[in-house]
């Protein structure tokens, strides 16, 4: 995830905090700061390019297409350059690249050197457009306007804007900073604890936001509201479709955004500001003015802005109009109904589209976006009206148009903020050190947590919806340290502890003497994920789905469960070591299994219905031993496992009399 620190200062004031010690405190809030990179709108700044003016100018004697020139930057002697171009005279203003200037085009850089050219000295260079990275054409030099001053750095000529850019190495749950004002409201939380200042959050206005007129509104439809529990959309028209101003095409460079036009810029400029994706589409392809949302039908298939045709499946959410499908939610958008250059009024959705539904779509189709990288991990379903508030002005600002609808919003299912007890005793507890009341009061302040009731004993806070990953008490009070900081936790003098009756056994110096013994005779060890499918569960006696101990919000619909058996995780490794003709296998497993029972009726501790244990899995296949002259091909069998397994337990003190086989793993 790419921030600019220039775009930070839009909303916070760190201009007295520098980018180096702002990596420093983003790391230490959670937000690791991997790499901080220095960003110029022009590769290499124009460092070493000075404006210069052409004295003379004559044919090469020694080849056709050349020029000897003499130009003046500024200093006591003028330079002999050799130019190419074709357009080159004397009395031209030009750019100059000096002897040892570094320049930067296609990605590769070269140097000027001091050179003869065809017998003629050449101690500098008359530059193209392309060749400074203030343009694309190669046809000829870039002349300046007769009234440029010579010898002035080009840097300072053409104001190249220079920023840092830092690449945060963000966690699946930390969705509400893959935007600047998220970023920024963590900023300001950790300024003020650090400091002890009172800086605010700066929030794009929107309150000059207005109803142009009332001439073109689009009616939106969900049929699927589980998948689309809120969908928000308004029309502009009288737009002029054109290139950005520089400095929003300037900002989307520096976080690796390629600027395309200035209604697509925007919204991108949005999605970048605010975290929330929106989508632009032409309102005149918009079929009888109506836009639903609903799944795909059955071999139905779509055209994608990458001009691919898609073979859709039932679980694709679609956003349509009456009659064709304009764009797979949340993911990629449609050829047909995109803005282009002769877009003249536009259709603005700003929607809430659940995770799992998005994941789906993006994994099927192999189509990961910025706008999907976010609906995954879920988006703020009650910033969609702000969101659009905001590009419809930026978009008058730049394009003109005039808002021609009221915002038509349809929320049939709403998200309201979570509601959490915490306690002071409990905060003390994990955290370890006694905070004081008004620390943690000001910490929830920044962060948005709104509080809501308070008493000797702890608070009642309300948390907003964009912070999807903070619902339970541990939650808030891991906000609280990560803003306070783990480094102000002094470490302990003393361990208040108790000392045991009885010797317990060392369960670690168990589970590596029954691994020396393993790997002693020829098996290898393997960690497997400990989640896994619940489609496990229905496919052997003795499982049962609701026993599943299941994953809110999953990264995988094949990773949504915590394993009940060590069985399925060590198939697929031998399975896949099958697959590659390894089939002489000994391997073995020490992990953890997860159990949930569902009939439990505790209810003061809820967390009692869940059970974890340890378990051993042993899986054999093929030779007893690799294949070599001197060795048997006798195969693996029951009885071969079964004295491995006898072993094991005389090694750790376990005399059998009998042994039982249960067919449930």
């Amino acid at each position: 995830m790419k921030i600019s620190y220039n775009w930070l200062k839009e909303y916070v004031d760190i201009e007295d905090v520098s980018p180096q010690e702002l990596a420093g405190i983003l790391t230490n809030t959670g937000l690791e700061v991997e790499g901080l990179e220095k960003f110029e709108s022009v590769k290499g700044g124009l460092e070493g390019i000075v404006t210069g003016e052409v004295i003379t100018c004559k044919k090469h004697p020694n080849a056709d297409h050349l020029s000897i020139t003499t130009v003046d930057i500024g200093q006591k002697e003028l330079l002999p350059i050799i130019c190419g171009a074709p357009n080159v005279a004397a009395g031209q203003k030009v750019l100059v690249a000096k002897v040892g200037t570094t320049l930067y085009k296609n990605d590769e850089s070269f140097t000027i050197n001091k050179t003869k050219i065809r017998g003629e000295l050449s101690e500098g260079m008359i530059c193209a457009e392309d060749e400074v990275g203030l343009g694309t054409s190669h046809e000829g030099i870039m002349i300046l306007d007769p009234s440029v001053k010579v010898g002035v750095p080009a840097k300072k000529h053409f104001d190249i804007s220079e920023d840092w850019i830092f690449e945060i190495g963000l966690t699946p749950n930390r969705t509400d900073a893959t935007s600047h004002l998220g970023v920024a409201r963590d900023i300001v939380a950790a300024l003020n604890q650090q400091k002890h200042i009172h800086l605010k959050l700066k929030k794009p206005r929107v309150d000059q936001f207005k109803i142009d007129h009332h001439d073109r509104k689009i009616d939106i439809i969900i049929e699927d509201v589980d998948a689309c529990p809120r969908y928000s959309g308004l029309t502009i028209t009288d737009v002029k479709v054109k290139e950005s101003p520089d400095w929003m095409q300037n900002r989307l460079n520096a976080v690796g955004i390629r600027p395309i036009n200035n209604i697509v810029d925007i919204t991108n400029y949005v999605l970048m500001e605010l975290g929330h994706p929106l989508h632009a589409f032409d309102a005149d392809r918009i079929k009888e003015d109506k836009v639903v949302i609903r799944k795909a039908y059955k071999d139905e298939k779509f055209i994608t802005l990458d001009e691919v045709e898609r073979d859709l499946v039932k679980d694709d959410l679609l956003i349509c109009n009456a009659k064709d499908v304009m764009c797979i939610a949340g993911v990629f958008g449609g050829d047909e109904s995109g803005v282009t250059e002769n877009t003249n009024n536009i259709f603005l959705e700003s929607a809430f589209f659940t995770p799992g539904t998005i994941r789906k779509t993006s994994k099927h189709h192999g189509l990961q976006t910025d706008a999907s990288f976010r609906f995954e991990r879920g988006a703020d379903p009650n910033i969609t009206i702000y969101a659009l508030k905001r590009a419809a002005l930026l978009i008058k600002e730049i394009g003109g148009g005039k808002i021609s609808c009221d915002i038509v919003d349809v929320y049939p299912i709403i998200a309201n903020n979570w509601i959490v007890d915490i306690s002071y005793e409990n905060i003390h507890k994990l955290i370890g050190k006694v905070i004081e009341k008004e620390t943690i009061r000001n910490i929830l302040q920044d962060l948005e947590i709104k509080i809501l009731k308070e008493s000797n004993i702890g608070m009642q806070v309300s948390v907003p919806t964009f912070r999807y990953d903070v619902r339970r008490e541990v939650d808030i009070i891991e906000e609280i340290i990560r803003i306070y900081g783990y480094n102000n936790i002094e470490i302990g003098d003393k361990v208040n502890t108790s000392l045991s009756f009885y010797p317990k056994p060392d369960k670690d110096k168990i589970r590596n003497s029954i691994a020396d013994y393993l790997c002693s005779n020829g098996f290898s060890e393997i960690i497997n994920n400990s989640l896994t499918k619940s489609s496990y569960a229905d496919q052997i006696p003795g499982f049962k789905q609701e026993n599943n101990v299941r994953i809110y919000n999953p990264l995988s619909g094949d990773l949504n469960v915590l394993r009940q058996s060590l069985l399925f995780g060590g198939l697929e490794s031998v399975g896949y070591n099958h697959n590659r003709k390894n089939t002489d296998l000994k391997l073995f497993e020490f992990g953890t299994t997860y159990f949930l029972d569902p009939g439990s009726q505790t209810t003061e501790k809820p967390l009692k219905k869940y059970k974890e244990a340890l378990h051993l899995a042993l899986f054999t296949t093929g030779r007893k031993q690799k294949e070599s002259w001197n060795t048997s091909k006798d195969k693996v069998d029951f009885y071969f496992l079964k004295g491995i397994a006898n072993q094991i337990f005389k090694r750790v003190g376990i005399e059998l009399s009998a042994l039982s086989i249960n067919n449930n793993p």
